[in-house]
């Protein structure tokens, strides 16, 4: 591996060779930047993640992995840590040009032959297990150290479930564990776009019952058909904007996995108009509760 880029920088503020491997953990099938050696690359382009620990993480292991001298190019938008990135980037010990484009800061760099506070940063973003949340997670994670409140309402209000199952968008896999705690249940099925958090679900949900999959709920095929149940708490975020459509994206993917009969538990914020889509797809919709600005909907099919 000569060249790693991490993310979809656009095409018009940094030029990506075609032989760049691509390293996030948000691209299904993507290589693991941790896992690159020490020194072995010759340029790294990044499109720097928005939340500072998860981004000087990324940006320590692409220095880490730069041969002495070997160039770096990250950037990101203004407001999602762009303004951030040279000052980081200089207390790494780089000399740092940082330009402004589109609303993008765009910083390049040599990486210098002993970089500073690498381990530090590594110490910050990499896993670990939180106590108040007795569960393995990592920086950069939906929800990673705290319980969202979302969740929070689905699993207080979730009977007990039987049979085949999904759980879409299983983040560290705390809705799943619920879901898992009822005997009934033969099997669940866990997916989540993100790498690290299928790594943390396979920590965290110890059970033959389990099947956890990396991959993306918008690619048809990903949800395997004919369950009774499938819980979810759908992001409406892409790349740090709304985007309310994913929502309706794991609607349709449930709709098309579940039998008839079978059911979907849904919560989301309360402002997020997802009753048109689950009542265009289902013969019956309830709001089973609703609490702090979510709503929790049971959908049969």
């Amino acid at each position: 591996m000569r060249h790693a880029v991490y993310g979809l920088p656009p095409a018009d503020l940094a030029e990506v060779p075609g032989d760049a491997v691509q390293v996030s953990p948000l691209i299904p099938g993507s290589a693991r930047l941790e896992d690159v050696s020490a020194g072995s690359l010759e340029a790294a382009t990044l499109l720097a993640p928005p939340g500072t620990a998860e981004r000087r993480y990324v940006l320590a292991l692409a220095l880490a992995a730069l041969a002495p001298g070997g160039r770096l190019t990250a950037l990101a938008p203004k407001d999602r840590g762009g303004a951030r990135l040279a000052k980081e980037l200089a207390g790494f010990g780089c000399a740092v040009q940082d330009a402004p484009r589109r609303h993008h800061r765009i910083c390049t760099a040599a990486r210098p032959a002993e970089p500073a506070g690498l381990d530090a940063a590594l110490a910050e973003g990499r896993p670990r297990h939180v106590d108040n949340l007795a569960l393995c997670t990592q920086p950069g994670i939906f929800s990673w150290d705290r319980l969202d409140p979302g969740t929070a309402l689905l699993m207080a209000a979730l009977p007990p479930l039987k049979g085949r199952g999904a759980d879409l968008g299983c983040g560290l896999g705390i809705l799943a564990r619920a879901a898992l705690g009822s005997a009934a249940v033969s099997e669940l099925t866990l997916i989540d776009l993100d790498r690290r958090a299928v790594e943390m679900a396979r920590r965290n949900v110890e059970d033959a019952r389990a099947r956890i999959l990396w991959a993306d709920i918008r690619a048809a095929g990903t949800v395997p058909p004919g369950l009774d149940f499938v819980v979810t708490n759908p992001p409406f975020h892409d790349g740090g904007a709304e985007d309310q459509a994913l929502g309706g994206v794991f609607i349709a993917r449930a709709a098309e996995a579940l039998r008839p009969g079978g059911s979907l538990w849904l919560v989301a914020n309360a402002h997020l108009p997802y009753e048109t889509p689950l009542r265009a797809q289902f013969r019956g919709v309830s709001v089973a509760a609703q609490a702090g600005g979510y709503k929790l909907f049971e959908a049969r099919k």
